[in-house]
């Protein structure tokens, strides 16, 4: 289902070309080349194990999160399927106005965040190349149907994005001034449970109408199901790096962490704003007669007390306890530490979000070996 927005804003970051997303929509199956093995036993003259085991991890996120950005770039972002210019007079399909609804520049986003993540996992593989160590590889894991809506590619996927339970307490841990890594839990800002964040089929693009936004309640519900998944993806990839930034040996590799962990923490913060702007209005409340999901207006009806907690304007990291709870607060990434934020719980998270859902057992241990060997390496000096 098309339909034209004249309330989209002209977009401000317009300089993608369609040949980078028709790269990003295909790199799934070419990414790497055939032949690779799943994972490497080699270790590299130049670094130790434990940095090989690393960056093999951290190459193995990022094709986790390549697949799934495709995914939301195929149907969400600017390609094909959408205009480079967001122009008032083009069409725009339904989950791309309601994605605009939370912020005129959303599917200019969701491309830069899919191509800056497949340039993470061809830059670490490639390193990792470099060093005479093996590169990951996943190919034969893409077997997972994903959405058959107009716009999709039908071809098999690594990520499900069709049946998530998307953890919102990243959203109250944030504007929180305590600290996981010091024993700190969170609720969950909303419960978003078996819930898709993509159109499943062009069914998935129609709904009742509400006269408070552009687009439809169902489309909305689903948009903004996404913007929270977003969050919580990036969040992950921030805590990731400063977790595993702590093992590192090799001054190159801690800059590579350095590096590639800061652009994450950039992509949180613009999904914080997004966020919040699902849940106040002019798109909140509502509730979406298909699914029965309800998103409140944060401002006018928190969910959690007081409603500093889930402050839908908060885009910044509040200052907290860190290190000891006997210094001053500061504002930081949290967690930090292997329990919450290292690759076994990035594993365990990932799992519990749905993200694997429908895959095999070989995968999971494929996974779960991965990530044990990172969370095992220790800084030589």
């Amino acid at each position: 289902m098309k339909q034209s927005e004249p309330q989209i804003r002209s977009n401000r970051r317009s300089f993608l070309k369609k040949s980078a997303l028709t790269g990003a929509a295909t790199v799934g199956a070419g990414l790497l080349g055939a032949g690779k093995v799943a994972f490497g036993q080699n270790s590299s003259t130049s670094l130790n194990k434990g940095d090989v085991a690393i960056l093999q991890f951290l190459a193995a996120a990022e094709l986790i999160e390549s697949d799934l950005w495709i995914q939301y770039a195929e149907l969400g972002g600017i390609g094909d399927n959408a205009p480079i210019e967001v122009d008032p007079n083009q069409q725009l399909n339904n989950y791309q106005i309601a994605l605009s609804n939370l912020d005129g520049d959303g599917p200019q986003y969701i491309t830069s965040n899919t191509i800056d993540e497949i340039s993470h996992a061809a830059f670490l593989n490639g390193y990792l190349e470099s060093k005479g160590a093996d590169p990951v590889n996943f190919d034969e894991f893409r077997t997972l149907q994903g959405s058959i809506a107009t716009g999709a590619q039908n071809i098999g996927r690594l990520t499900n994005l069709m049946h998530l339970n998307v953890d919102t307490s990243w959203f109250v841990r944030y504007r929180s001034a305590t600290n996981p890594d010091l024993g700190a839990t969170f609720p969950q800002a909303l419960k978003l449970n078996n819930v898709t964040a993509i159109p499943r089929n062009n069914k998935d693009f129609e709904g009742a109408s509400n006269p408070n936004f552009p687009g439809n309640d169902h489309i909305q519900a689903i948009a903004n199901v996404a913007a929270f998944h977003f969050g919580y993806i990036e969040q992950g990839g921030s805590s990731l790096y400063a977790a595993l930034g702590q093992k590192i040996s090799s001054l190159e590799v801690l800059k590579i962490a350095f590096g590639i962990g800061g652009d994450e923490v950039a992509h949180f913060l613009e999904w914080v704003d997004f966020a919040g702007n699902a849940v106040q209005a002019p798109v909140a409340p509502f509730k979406d007669p298909v699914s029965g999901l309800s998103f409140p207006d944060f401002f006018n009806n928190p969910p959690l007390q007081p409603p500093s907690r889930v402050q839908p304007s908060l885009i910044f990291p509040v200052p907290c306890e860190f290190i000891s709870p006997d210094l001053p607060h500061c504002a930081v990434i949290r967690p930090s530490d292997d329990k919450f934020g290292g690759a076994v719980a990035t594993i365990a998270s990932f799992t519990a979000d749905g993200l694997f859902v429908g895959q095999t057992p070989k995968f999971f241990q494929v996974v779960n070996q991965l990530a044990e060997k990172a969370d095992a390496a220790t800084r030589e000096l």
